[in-house]
This record gives structure tokens, C-alpha cells and sequence, in this order.
């Protein structure tokens, strides 16, 4: 089976995203929500929230098996971290 084609600019879908997160998602979410992934379909506005990106990915993709994903951490401008963070930085002399 091909992959879905998108159908936006990677412009035009981090807008949407943002956009569908900031102003109808975000206001309905409880404090302990802090670090989950929420997956939105930015075609729909339909939405999963999971600890874990896969699942939360999963559960909407079940839902709705064309949709156009746009990936958000509650709290974060970044889904992923790379790197060391600040706890693991080597200690210098």
C-alpha cells in the first residue's frame, strides 16, 4: 500500500497543527497532560493523547486512516529531545 500523499506545504501543515493545538485543544487539557503527545489530524481536528507518540498515533490513525498527523508535546516546543539534556552533561574539573 502507497503512503498518503500530504496535501498541505510542511508550512502550511505546522500552521494548522499549531493552530488547531493553541486554540481547541490545548484550554481542554488537565495539568496532568504535562509531557503526553497529543497526535491531531489537521484535516479533521480530531485528536489522541498518549504518554507514547506511537500509540497516541495509533489510536487516531484507527480512527480516521487517512490522516494528516501533526505531532505536539504538552509543555514543549519539541516532541523529541536530542542530545544530553542538562541532567546528563559530564561534569567538568
Amino acid at each position: 500500500m502507497a503512503a498518503p500523499q500530504p496535501k498541505y506545504s510542511k508550512e502550511e501543515f505546522a500552521r494548522l497543527g499549531d493552530e488547531i493545538y493553541t486554540h481547541d485543544i490545548y484550554p481542554q487539557l488537565q495539568p496532568d497532560s504535562q509531557g503526553k503527545t497529543v497526535a491531531i489530524d489537521i484535516t479533521t481536528g480530531a485528536w489522541e493523547i498518549d504518554d507514547d507518540e506511537i500509540s497516541a498515533c495509533t489510536r487516531l490513525e484507527a480512527r480516521y486512516p487517512n490522516a494528516q498527523i501533526w505531532i505536539v508535546r504538552v509543555g514543549s516546543r519539541y516532541v523529541r529531545h536530542f542530545g544530553a539534556s542538562s541532567s546528563q552533561k559530564p561534569k567538568t574539573a
